[in-house]
């Protein structure tokens, strides 16, 4: 698990180019990027590096900055960070995944707005804690608490990056079923050990157990 920095997928696209320059001007103008870094900073949103055409490199940046390589400025509307990305980052150590079930697969995202965002996925950003020795003040392993971030190319140009809770994945060969599920957050924390038993006191290979009196 990578600590602040995790190397990411390239992905080649385009930056608002305002960003480059604090907000303060060139707005509605844009430039291509290649996006190879993404950055954890715990209570904060995720944050990418990129390279530019010239060769500088730009870092931390918020994923509202980027829209695909093959749209137009003009015709990808600006959405809000906080309904692009719904939780900060959980820790300062992330872990990077493509996994190869969600690979190229299809889905929708409910937005802070009530709006269904089509997308295809990309990878998945996950938060673990480093070290037992360390105190753990996050929520990366507090089962209620913590959340993964799907990275998702959306359908009208933007990124986004959502937990499960907020997704409907599109398997045709598999996700039938059209009802919008009612499940519960999972608040327990799993533990096969902290059960009433224990192993017999020998140096049997395949030792029994048995419960405690």
């Amino acid at each position: 698990m990578a600590y602040l920095n995790a190397d990411i997928p390239p992905i080649y696209c385009k930056i608002r180019k305002e960003y480059l320059y604090d907000l303060e001007k060139h707005q509605g103008e844009s430039v291509d990027c290649c996006v190879f870094s993404v950055v954890s900073i715990t209570d904060r949103a995720l944050l990418f590096n990129i390279m530019l055409p010239n060769g500088a490199c730009f870092w931390r940046l918020p994923i509202s900055a980027f829209f695909q390589e093959k749209f137009d400025r003009k015709d990808v509307s600006d959405i809000a960070i906080d309904n692009l990305q719904l939780w900060n980052c959980f820790s300062y150590y992330p872990s990077v995944h493509c996994f190869s079930f969600l690979r190229g697969k299809r889905g929708k995202y409910f937005g802070k707005d009530k709006i269904n965002y089509p997308f295809e996925y990309l990878f998945t950003i996950d938060w673990g804690h480093p070290d037992s020795n360390i105190l753990d003040t996050e929520h990366s392993e507090i089962p209620a608490e913590h959340k993964c971030a799907h990275i998702l190319a959306l359908d009208n140009g933007n990124y986004a990056a959502q937990p499960n809770n907020r997704i409907l994945w599109d398997a045709p060969n598999y996700t039938t079923d059209r009802e919008v599920p009612d499940y519960s957050v999972q608040t327990t924390k799993w533990n096969v050990e902290n059960k009433d038993w224990l192993t017999e006191d020998s140096n049997k290979m395949f030792y029994t157990t048995e419960d405690k009196k």
